[in-house]
């Protein structure tokens, strides 16, 4: 059973061009997610499968819309008993853990702002995204070292007039194998923090609707951005951000009523938004979550066959791994639908994948301020490296740095015009910061920061960040494709493209590698590697310095800083 229907006027098209022009979502008045979904599929398919968990632990779990309905509820009471209230900011950081997904639903029952982040944060962090944001409470796994960091992070936030911290509620979920651990009971008998299992399972498992819980444009979630450059932006999303995500489930991962669907990714990050909760379950689809700490690419394939996942949906990082594996051990009969976003997908990939599996891999694009922006849908042949096509909704174009529209072939900055709609579920803003928002989104057009080009048959090739181009002799040179060309060859298993500066090309291309198991960095490997990238691609892109190293810097949801290459190269270091 799915919730299409309330949702669309019409769900099945004959083409991308049908699909692109007649799609439109039926917007309810003062729409609710947790309410206006989640218990209505509670009350119409209350034993149906919505969620399956499992860790890399062995631990397993499987929970109905209605068990989802109740422990939200009593999450809810427990958090309303607390103090927390509507438009209070709350955090949470719970890595994978299941309960992520019933307090969220509480903090939507109650029309409270809810804050994913991962636990990697620092104290730093920590007091940075509580001050920016004044958050109200924090909700967190029962990590020692990280609740340490909290404790840290609350004696140094900044006080009001009044002497008070904003901070006013901290609690901790226990894992499943260490609900008789004492790991965490000096914290608890501190008398500063709650065991939110134990307090929970207590409380009432009926919460009725409040009056005027919320308005379609209200804030539901900040985000607080990744970035590789600059303190995080907190990326505002209204109410309406899950009707959104309809097109990412339908039409991108095409979840079918019944199915189960996982997406890699921690909920901290809004990839979490993206594929492990909303447009799953208006689809009707159960979410599959697999809670692990340390990726082992055997490991997450038995997963996924054993349980017999659906469609499944990763960076090409994944992907890489997976086709280093022997995929013919494994029995991928209930796959049906697989889904590769991040980064531009090396055509190796895609074909050694497509190979072993029968299954073609589609891609996105889209950022943590927008929904899917770009993506190659159902009707479409894939072209491994494209983004695809414009998504419903959105007004896409290429800029030069003119302002002028980018002819076919020419690279420019991808940007959304907004004067004639605006997507459903793209942004309202940055959060307390209006000058920032106007940079970036001004004369109804909002500005990506990401380089592009069409071809003749409309579809999009991703080419970097604004800021990584490299310019080198007059030659524009995007980072992606000199990346893709490296990790063809079997020595590469990680690879950053960067400007490195040069006194007679302005600049020339320099990667940084690491090399895969059983491969050692010499003068005629990285000769080697020079003359690969000359046959893969044009050979003024070829990466004149070549560095090998044992990792690549990274930011903490994983992506690769190459400004922080760029720096040490600029600065000697």
């Amino acid at each position: 059973m799915n919730l299409l229907d309330k949702f669309l006027s019409r769900q099945d098209f004959i083409s991308y061009e049908d699909f692109y022009e007649n799609f439109k979502i039926n917007t309810p008045h003062n729409f609710n997610f947790a309410w206006d979904v989640m218990d209505v599929m509670a009350d119409k398919c209350g034993n149906d499968r919505a969620m399956v968990w499992c860790d890399e632990k062995g631990a397993e779990a499987q929970f109905t819309y209605n068990q989802i309905k109740q422990y939200s509820n009593q999450a809810a009471n427990t958090l309303t008993a607390a103090g927390i209230k509507k438009g209070d900011p709350v955090m949470l950081i719970l890595k994978r853990r299941y309960e992520y997904w019933f307090i969220l639903l509480a903090l939507h029952k109650i029309g409270a702002i809810g804050i994913p982040a991962t636990h990697l944060l620092t104290t730093k962090d920590l007091i940075y995204r509580c001050e920016a944001a004044d958050v109200a409470a924090i909700v967190c796994v029962d990590d020692p070292e990280l609740m340490n960091r909290v404790d840290e992070a609350e004696s140094k936030i900044r006080k009001n007039d009044a002497g008070i911290c904003s901070l006013r509620y901290k609690a901790f979920v226990r894992s499943v194998h260490n609900k008789n651990s004492g790991s965490v009971e000096g914290h608890l008998n501190s008398g500063q923090w709650t065991d939110f299992n134990s307090v929970s399972s207590k409380a009432s498992n009926n919460f009725q609707r409040p009056a005027n819980v919320n308005s379609n444009d209200d804030i539901m979630l900040l985000y607080f951005t990744s970035g590789t450059t600059g303190m995080p932006k907190m990326v505002r999303h209204d109410w309406l951000y899950p009707l959104g995500h309809i097109v990412t489930a339908k039409y991108w991962h095409q979840e079918e009523d019944g199915g189960l669907h996982l997406t890699v990714a921690d909920t901290g990050w809004a990839k979490a938004a993206w594929g492990k909760i909303y447009g799953q379950w208006i689809c009707g689809c159960g979410v599959f979550v697999y809670d692990y700490d340390r990726f082992v690419p055997h490991e997450m394939l038995e997963v996924i066959t054993r349980h017999k996942v659906t469609s499944f949906c990763a960076p090409p990082t994944i992907y890489r791994f997976f086709i280093k594996e022997d995929l013919k051990k494994f029995d991928f009969s209930a796959l049906k639908f697989v889904t590769v976003a991040g980064e531009p997908l090396n055509p190796e990939i895609y074909d050694v994948f497509l190979k072993t599996t029968g299954l073609k891999l589609r891609e996105a694009y889209g950022q943590t301020e927008l929904t899917v922006a770009l993506c190659t849908y159902p009707w479409m042949e894939p072209n491994p490296g494209s983004m695809g096509k414009p998504s419903p909704g959105y007004d896409i174009d290429l800029l030069t740095e003119e302002g002028a529209s980018c002819k076919m072939g020419e690279e420019g900055q991808i940007v959304v015009r907004t004067n004639r709609r605006k997507p459903a579920g793209m942004f309202g803003g940055y959060y307390r910061a209006e000058t920032l928002t106007k940079s970036v989104w001004h004369d109804d057009v909002y500005y990506t920061g990401d380089i592009a080009w069409k071809d003749e048959n409309g579809y999009y090739w991703f080419v970097g960040r604004s800021d990584d181009v490299i310019k080198s002799a007059g030659y524009r040179i995007g980072p992606f494709e000199v990346e893709s060309a490296m990790l063809e060859h079997p020595a590469v298993l990680e690879c950053a493209i960067t400007a490195a500066p040069d006194p007679d090309r302005g600049s020339v291309v320099k990667a940084t590698v690491v090399l895969a198991k059983g491969w050692v960095a010499s003068e005629a490997l990285k000769l080697e590697l020079q003359n690969h990238v000359k046959k893969t691609t044009a050979p003024y892109k070829y990466p004149r310095i070549v560095e090998f190293v044992t990792e690549l810097p990274k930011t903490i949801s994983g992506k690769i800083r190459r400004v922080q290459i760029r720096d040490s190269e600029t600065s000697g270091n």
